[in-house]
């Protein structure tokens, strides 16, 4: 095994909610508009301290994506994907950019998103039409 090597962000950010691992600015935020399975999602610019897993298809409500899942360094937790491509020329302006699941990260305050209210029965991962 490597040495773990993990960039610490200044200012206001989001991090994991599992171990704190930094992962995205605040500034670098795109859209809070968008949704998935457990509520609220978020589209950023930038992240850091992730992996990425195996390319798919996924339909979305928007339409075919290719995407990839994005995983905590730190502790390996599932925190949200990347936008490979876009399949619809409407939704072009989503490739290279990263959604971060609400749910899955702590606010640039450190709080914390409850679910219960806003998620979707049976959502789709999707950002809001």
């Amino acid at each position: 095994m490597g040495r773990l090597f993990v960039i610490t962000l200044e200012g206001s950010f989001y991090s994991c909610k599992y171990c704190k691992t930094h992962l995205a600015l605040s500034k670098n935020t795109v859209s809070k508009t968008f949704h998935c399975r457990h509520g609220k999602a978020y589209l950023f610019d930038k992240v850091v301290n992730v992996t990425v897993g195996e390319k798919e298809e996924r339909l979305m409500i928007t339409g075919l994506h290719t995407v990839v899942d994005i995983f905590c360094v730190g502790c390996g937790s599932l925190v949200g994907w990347k936008y490979e491509a876009a399949h619809e020329e409407s939704q072009k302006y989503k490739e290279g950019k990263f959604i971060l699941e609400r749910f899955k990260v702590l606010g640039p305050n450190g709080s914390n998103y409850m679910s219960s209210q806003e998620a979707q029965v049976g959502g789709s991962d999707a950002d809001d039409a």
